[in-house]
């Protein structure tokens, strides 16, 4: 009885634990089971045209998982199976995690979104301004939470041409060793603009990451840990890969676009984004994981029976935060995001305003990240639905985010708009 009984009882919490979502077949929930097969033959094609090594695809609607499918190889260099529960590098789709952490610090009364915050960080009391390339001016605002989370903090990554940026690149940031370390050179870094009058995607989140440490006592890692990715069950999300999952940490990749081929970025040795806890872009997921934390949003902040926010908080920090005197710089986690009109943001979160600007299929009031590797999630609010896709290649110049989309949408029969 022993040999039958103990693959149960391993299987069963496996289950029940790490994937507290129900499968349902996708007509029982209003998506045609013949249509949605588009995302099979999508993902197919961009590997057969070598274009991705793998893709990994959660869909849900109602809160049930209808779509659920890994393809490829582990990498381009890598002809091993890909396995739904491998590593992923999902990069700024940190942001939305940490964003939610300071806000459940928020819901604990310990500050307010308008306060300054030099209040916990004094480093930042006495901030300058970059003009021009030698010309600093002291700053008349303070940069408050709210400015962090809605990305008007006069922060910058250094990127552009901007005379403040040439500040970050000679500051080389992303060697800190310390989150500590980090937050201490950006302090001493010149803003793009006075915090508040523009929008420009930047190291705000990492600094909301020190201000969850600052403020709860806690490392980051730890409080992610015991306030978010407990309580979900995500037991596959870290900044640091554990020795014994290191063999499912899947290769990275980018495209070259001067030779116009994708290289294998050799970081394998690396379970770590960066030495220190990024609350920007350091975390490493499984598709499954993350769906178990966009589902938990979708669903007003609580899964089965864990709630981690209030659902005002949630409704809150995904309506519209910008007004129209904020000018945007780019508001996806590219730069260079062409639906600068379409996209605004809420806190911590880009917010689909537009559709019909944007030219792809979808809702308004959909809220979404992606990550630096081509990791993409939304979650549309009208159509109950919860997408994460994950891929692993930088600099990708391919239209797959938008292609999913289509491929998604196309699919529903019970439209709820």
């Amino acid at each position: 009885m022993k040999n039958t009984i103990n693959p149960i009882i391993i299987l069963i919490p496996f289950f029940v634990i790490s994937q507290e979502i129900k499968f349902s077949d996708p007509d029982r929930q209003g998506v045609d089971n013949d249509r949605i097969e588009r995302i099979t033959e999508l993902s197919k094609k961009y590997i057969d045209d070598k274009k991705v090594a793998n893709v990994t695809t959660i869909i849900n609607r109602n809160g049930k998982i209808i779509y659920y499918n890994s393809f490829g190889n582990r990498g381009f260099d890598d002809k091993g199976e890909v396995k739904k529960d491998d590593l992923y590098r999902i990069y700024s789709m940190t942001k939305p995690v940490v964003s939610v952490a300071i806000m459940q610090l928020y819901e604990k009364g310990l500050f307010h979104l308008n306060d300054p915050i030099d209040k916990f960080l004094p480093e930042f009391k006495n901030q300058n301004i970059a003009l021009k390339k030698d010309s600093l001016v002291k700053a008349k605002n303070k940069i408050t939470f709210k400015h962090l989370l809605t990305h008007t903090s006069g922060m910058s990554y250094g990127w552009s041409q901007h005379p403040a940026d040439s500040y970050y690149r000679k500051a080389d940031i992303w060697m800190s060793k310390s989150l500590d370390e980090f937050t201490k050179k950006i302090a001493s870094l010149p803003l793009r603009f006075e915090p508040g009058t523009k929008y420009n995607y930047s190291v705000s989140t990492d600094i909301l990451g020190a201000l969850v440490e600052k403020i709860s006592g806690l490392k980051l890692s730890e409080y992610l840990s015991k306030n978010i990715f407990k309580p979900l069950g995500m037991d596959d999300t870290f900044f640091e890969v554990p020795i014994e999952k290191y063999n499912r940490l899947l290769p990275n990749h980018r495209f070259n676009r001067m030779t116009k081929k994708i290289q294998t970025i050799n970081d394998n040795n690396s379970y770590r984004i960066m030495d220190f806890d990024s609350g920007g872009a350091g975390l490493i997921s499984t598709a499954m994981d993350y769906m178990l934390f966009a589902e938990c949003l979708r669903n007003g902040g609580e899964l089965n029976g864990k709630r981690i926010i209030g659902t005002k908080t949630i409704k809150y920090m995904v309506s519209n935060h910008l007004p129209t005197s904020v000018l945007g710089i780019g508001r996806g986690e590219s730069p260079t995001d062409p639906a600068i009109s379409a996209i605004t943001f809420g806190l911590g979160f880009g917010i689909l305003n537009n559709p019909s600007v944007s030219s792809v299929i979808g809702s308004k009031g959909s809220y979404s990240w992606g990550g630096a590797a081509g990791t993409i999630f939304w979650i549309d609010p009208v159509e109950n639905i919860v997408v994460v896709s994950m891929i692993q290649l930088m600099s990708s110049p391919w239209t797959l985010r938008n292609d999913l989309r289509v491929a998604t949408y196309q699919s529903l029969v019970d439209v709820y708009e």
